[in-house]
């Protein structure tokens, strides 16, 4: 695919794409096999293990979770009121969207605690070692503590266009604005009205500017990492497009990413 000759160009010295369908990898630039830091993107993975544990019984998405008034949805959806970083809250559970690192690091100690076993365990009995994905391990935190390699995040990228761990209709779920309505910062891009999200997903929605393409549909959903990565799943066009880089997230990424995502678009019409 010519459109992937796009990241040659790119500052990182290591960068990595896999464009993805429903049945595999159709087409890919870049070393498959090198393992490099994921950062946020760990939350898409984090979030679907909490969906395998809420379709297992293991915990209720409307539980109290996180800070009074919260429950398991607002730490999924960052709306619980936590801050980035840090313990105290500031907001009250529902009424701004604020990401937060901490919201899914609880997320991660409420499954290891219902589940009775490290976090890093159930995921990788829940969704990693389900899905094959030798390459993938929780090195700190659940909020942005994996590593893995490109395969293993396309092939991610292939159950959320096909989901075979959670039922569809939980995914499709997870994949709707979750609180409509609240304005909230998008980290790295800018303040949104709305900051749609789902249930660990980010959605596109309206969003302007944005870091997917323009010929992206408003229903697409994914997740970047300030490690210069991204997963990015369009359930219109029927594909996802992975990347893994070694360079920090910053503006080049920003000028990079939705040419990038037009392209890959553009040729799969």
């Amino acid at each position: 695919m010519r459109a992937l000759e796009q990241i040659d160009a790119w500052p990182a010295a290591t960068a990595a794409v896999a464009v993805v369908a429903p049945d595999g990898v159709v087409a890919r630039r870049g070393p498959d096999g090198v393992v490099l830091r994921w950062a946020s993107v760990t939350k898409l993975l984090t979030a679907y293990a909490a969906l395998v544990a809420a379709e297992e019984g293991v915990l209720d998405l409307e539980e109290p979770a996180g800070p009074p008034g919260a429950a398991v949805r607002h730490l999924l959806a960052h709306a619980s009121g936590l801050p980035f970083e840090g313990d105290e809250p500031i907001g009250r559970p529902g009424e701004r969207r604020i990401y937060s690192n901490t919201g899914f690091d609880l997320l991660g100690e409420l499954v290891a605690a219902r589940a009775e076993m490290a976090f890093g365990d159930y995921l990788r009995g829940a969704v990693l070692a389900p899905l094959e994905l030798p390459s993938v391990e929780l090195r700190g935190r659940p909020s942005e503590g994996l590593h893995g390699a490109l395969g293993d995040l396309a092939r991610f990228g292939q159950e959320l266009l096909a989901p075979t761990l959670v039922a569809p209709e939980t995914l499709a779920e997870a994949t709707e604005v979750v609180y409509p309505g609240l304005v909230g910062v998008l980290p790295g891009i800018g303040r949104q009205d709305p900051n749609d999200w789902g249930l660990g997903f980010e959605l596109k929605d309206g969003k302007r500017p944005h870091w997917t393409g323009s010929r992206n549909s408003p229903r697409t959903f994914g997740h970047f990492g300030g490690a210069g990565t991204f997963l990015w799943v369009d359930p219109d066009a029927r594909c996802a497009l992975a990347c893994l880089t070694d360079l920090e997230f910053d503006e080049w990424a920003l000028a990079a990413w939705p040419p990038l995502a037009d392209a890959v678009l553009e040729e799969l019409r």
